[in-house]
């Protein structure tokens, strides 16, 4: 029986949907710093057509994707009766593709609606999946509660057959993802991107389409190749009762045939298997059906590879990474999987299958996927083009919040499931660098178990070196683990040598290059080290010479940080945007050759190479240009932007306040973002344009971007210099002084600043008060394991 509250919620969603579902405005792509060459390719009627699950893959299906209607809703408030505008789904709402570009919060709500044309027919079932929404969902049709889930990054299937009903349906979202500040993994996504996280994605980021299905149909596939024996052991997940037909197909004839029963475990023999391997990226096609007697009740197409991946001992007795029973060595990349204009969300198939495509490319026959899953598609691109997948697990909530363990080992557990049978995944990687650890040993077993066709890497750099340092210490860092796993930045070691586990290189590298007119944020051209485009490819080549070095002592798999710049990033081999490629691609295939020698047939991609011309003197012709007169708008936002990156902070005071003087309110957003990019300090006057403008700010770039921006210029300018590591008194009410004009972001940097340097000083007695009122003020801000260390040492 329904609550009254549920019976309330129900009827305002019948209302919703009596409305209109005509939008107020037409769909615009949102304006962003830089976007890739695919973005103009999206509008509503094409965004992401393809089918979006090739190992399951029906003739009747119809996608879901295009204009929606969208609204945020404070958390309790009730369902909306008008909608706030236009969604281009699947692109998340903070994406510039979604055309609304808005930060959710985690007090907020966010609603999606649409009309659906059903035509439901007697003895079919009605299936509506979500390929992910972040994070947690609720789906009504025509006012009623028919599913939802939990989990960010994994896919889901409503069956809305007993609600459908002939001609229009209302089909309705309630979203709530507080992102890093939930219990749920988050990722690398966080609410206030800065330095190596990013923004958010909230809400629908992958494909959402309707099938319709027999009453009893083939509900997934379970595949796992046996190289040894020649056979692929196939599971056919259908109701009991059922008998199965499954037939391999190679080059459009069969090549292998089984019968057996729905659920059961069946092998299904191949002569002379053809093998999977990055060199030879040999799929076979195959059709399942579900019979009764001889008749066929549901059909499906799917595809498989044949390759085995394991740790053995080579001929010179050294335990390493094995492909087909013979050593491989994984020169890989760290790829987050991030997009200028989508985030989340690839813009085309083509740029999805792209990033793949430039990877090997250059080189590389390995991609550690780091802390995202990513849609169906990207995966079977790695199988059809031939790249070895290190598989991460979103990392949960670093503080471990009450929830975050269960959300975490939920997420891993459909991760495991919904993958299982892409060929190109070959490592299962747990942690990262001790990102939210907790019960290594227990879940490393339980991985292995759930599946030991694949290596589990448990903790990737636990070990973790910044110049030749070991950030902790890190005891059974390898237990029940395949492989031991180091992290070493800049430049590339060895792993710890045990019995029976190879060793790999997890991450290293990092090397940050600026490219004029390619950044995000022209403020930061971030890399655990800096280098001029011209001098990149001579460090790049030594790096990897000595991991040809480290690769004859032992080492079996490298991955380098990172194929593409990511936000505020610039330590790509590519830029964010897929324009310029740092080092030309025949050139870094040469540096990979001596560890990837069967790198096969290359895919064809496009870039600029990169222009070697040392930065400062290009700013400096700028410059003298300025100098001489040239007064332009966009000469004046392009010097000051060459200003900050050859660190010439008077030049850039001087061009930006010349911009500025030809800026007039209302600003556009792309003069505001301007503004927070070359702003460096309180008394630029770009600052008053961002204490001024501040909720337009936030509009266009996120939640408390203005803030943060204030306070970091704050802390720098009257703050640090106050409290240097040798003095041991500040004069705080000094400080406090100098702070208290800025207002609110002043009070809180101020409030902070004392807070952390009281606990670093170890001194209780001051730090309590100071700490209960920055709490008390500014609490919600303060990421959760950074709360428990001031709450830890307040009691």
């Amino acid at each position: 029986m329904q609550t009254r509250k549920q019976l309330l919620l129900a009827t305002a969603l019948l209302m919703a949907g009596s409305t209109s579902l005509q939008a107020q405005t037409a769909w615009k792509m949102k304006p962003v710093a830089i976007q890739s060459r695919w973005a103009k390719e999206v509008n509503p009627q094409n965004a992401l057509t393809a089918y979006p699950r090739p190992q399951l893959e029906r003739k009747d299906w119809q996608n879901l994707n295009g204009l929606w209607e969208y609204a945020i809703t404070t958390a309790d408030g009730a369902a909306p009766y008008n909608f706030d505008g236009q969604i281009l789904v699947p692109y998340p709402l903070e994406s510039a593709l979604s055309g609304v570009k808005k930060t959710l919060l985690p007090d907020q709500r966010l609603w999606y609606r649409r009309r659906l044309e059903l035509n439901p027919a007697a003895g079919e079932r009605t299936l509506l999946h979500f390929g992910a929404v972040d994070w947690q969902s609720k789906v009504y049709l025509n006012g009623k509660e028919v599913g939802g889930h939990t989990g960010g990054y994994t896919s889901f299937t409503v069956d809305v057959t007993d609600v459908a009903k002939k001609g229009e349906n209302i089909l309705v979202l309630k979203i709530y993802d507080p992102s890093d500040r939930g219990v749920g993994p988050s990722g690398k996504q966080v609410l206030n991107p800065a330095n190596i996280y990013y923004t958010p994605s909230s809400g629908i980021w992958q494909t959402v389409w309707l099938e319709k299905v027999p009453k009893d149909y083939i509900s997934g596939l379970n595949m796992t190749p046996d190289i040894d024996k020649g056979q692929l052991v196939l599971t056919v997940n259908a109701p009991a009762g059922y008998n199965v037909e499954a037939v391999a197909l190679k080059d459009g004839n069969a090549v292998g045939k089984i019968k057996g029963k729905s659920g059961a475990s069946l092998s299904l023999k191949l002569d002379n298997p053809s093998l999977w391997s990055p060199g030879n990226p040999f799929l076979y096609d195959l059709s399942v059906k579900l019979l009764k007697g001889n008749t066929v009740v549901d059909e499906v197409k799917s595809y498989f590879g044949m390759r085995k991946v394991s740790i053995a001992k080579d001929d010179k007795g050294v335990d390493r990474i094995f492909l087909n029973n013979k050593p491989y060595f994984n020169l890989g990349t760290l790829d987050q999987g991030f997009w200028p204009d989508g985030l989340y969300t690839a813009p085309t198939d083509e740029a999805l299958a792209f990033d793949i495509k430039a990877i090997k490319a250059m080189g590389f026959n390995t991609i550690r996927k780091h802390i995202k899953v990513e849609p169906d598609r990207w995966y079977y691109w790695a199988d059809k083009l031939g790249m070895l997948v290190w598989q991460d697990m979103v990392s949960p909530n670093h503080g471990l919040p009450e929830g975050a363990k269960a959300a975490f080992e939920q997420q891993c557990k459909e991760t495991l499931a919904q993958l299982h049978n892409y060929p190109c995944i070959t490592t299962w990687v747990l942690f990262n660098e001790k990102w939210g650890q907790f019960d290594q040993q227990r879940l490393t077993e339980w991985i292995k178990r759930s599946d030991p066709s694949r290596l589990i890497n448990g903790h990737s750099g636990e070990y973790l070196y910044v110049n030749e340092k070991l950030r902790s210490p890190s005891p059974n860092a390898y237990v029940s683990a395949d492989l031991t796993d180091v992290h070493s930045y800049p430049n590339p070691m060895n792993a710890i040598k045990m019995p029976g586990k190879a060793r790999v290189l997890g991450e290293f590298g990092g090397i940050g290059v600026f490219i004029p007119d390619h950044q995000w944020n022209m403020n930061t051209a971030w890399g655990y080290i800096q280098e001029k485009p011209g001098a990149l490819k001579s460090k790049y080549a030594i790096m990897n010479q000595h991991l040809q070095l480290l690769e004859k002592q032992g080492l079996s798999a490298s991955i380098y940080t990172q194929p593409f710049d990511v936000e505020g990033e610039q330590n790509g081999l590519l830029t964010y945007d897929r324009e310029v490629v740092k080092i030309p691609f025949a050139e870094i295939r040469k540096i990979h050759a001596p560890l990837n020698k069967d790198m096969g047939t290359l895919p064809a991609v496009a870039a600029a190479d990169a222009d070697v011309t040392e930065p400062s003197a290009i700013y400096s012709a700028m410059l003298q240009e300025y100098i001489d007169g040239k007064k332009e708008p966009e000469f004046l936002r392009k010097l000051a932007m060459m200003a900050v990156q050859a660190g010439d902070k008077d030049g850039a005071a001087m061009a930006g306040d010349d911009y500025f003087a030809l800026m007039k309110p209302p600003y556009s957003e792309d003069d505001l973002r301007y503004v927070m990019q070359v702003t460096g300090s309180t008394s630029d006057t770009g600052f008053a344009i961002i204490r001024d403008n501040m909720d337009a700010i936030d509009k266009a770039m996120g939640a408390r971007q203005s803030t943060v921006k204030m306070m970091n210029l704050i802390y720098q300018d009257l703050i640090a210099p106050s409290v240097p590591e040798t003095n041991a008194n500040p004069d705080w009410s000094a400080i406090y002084t100098a702070v208290k004009p800025y207002g609110a972001p002043g009070e809180e940097i101020y409030l902070r600043a004392r807070t952390i340097y009281l606990l670093n000083k170890q001194d209780k007695e001051g730090f309590k008060p100071v700490a209960r009122e920055y709490l008390d003020k500014y609490g919600q801000f303060v990421k959760l394991d950074e709360k428990k260390k001031i709450e830890a040492f307040m009691n």
